[in-house]
């Protein structure tokens, strides 16, 4: 849980618009569940993909389906919001400079998809 926590806030740290998914603290420590807003979680998982990060949208149960989960939308995650999932997964090799260059590509992604999308709000990624 340690490294998932490290990414977490790192992200949360240098995005603005995002919603972590599930409990505070009872969470499985591997996986890092959240919502990007103003942007869809496709984009973001392709544009990941080629940068060489491994990401998924949804749960692992429904990887696969464009449509948003309907756990989110049963938490009450909009849908707008819950079509900009991400599901990180850490594993047992994953180190933390895994960590920092997902830091370190991601603000750049989430800004040039936000820019592109037709969910912006008024405000960019930070």
């Amino acid at each position: 849980g340690q490294l998932r926590d490290v990414l977490q806030k790192g992200i949360q740290g240098i995005i603005d618009g995002i919603r972590i998914n599930g409990h505070p603290t009872q969470r499985l420590p591997g996986s890092l569940s959240l919502c990007f807003e103003a942007l869809e979680g496709e984009a973001l998982i392709l544009s990941l993909d080629l940068k060489g990060v491994a990401a998924s949208t949804g749960s692992a149960c429904s990887s696969g389906s464009l449509e948003p989960s309907h756990v989110l939308t049963a938490m009450g995650v909009p849908i707008e919001i819950a079509h900009g999932s991400a599901r990180l997964t850490l594993g047992r090799d994953t180190t933390r400079e895994d960590i920092d260059y997902v830091l370190e590509v991601l603000p750049d992604i989430v800004s040039r998809l936000r820019s592109m999308s037709p969910l912006r709000p008024s405000r960019e990624a930070r």
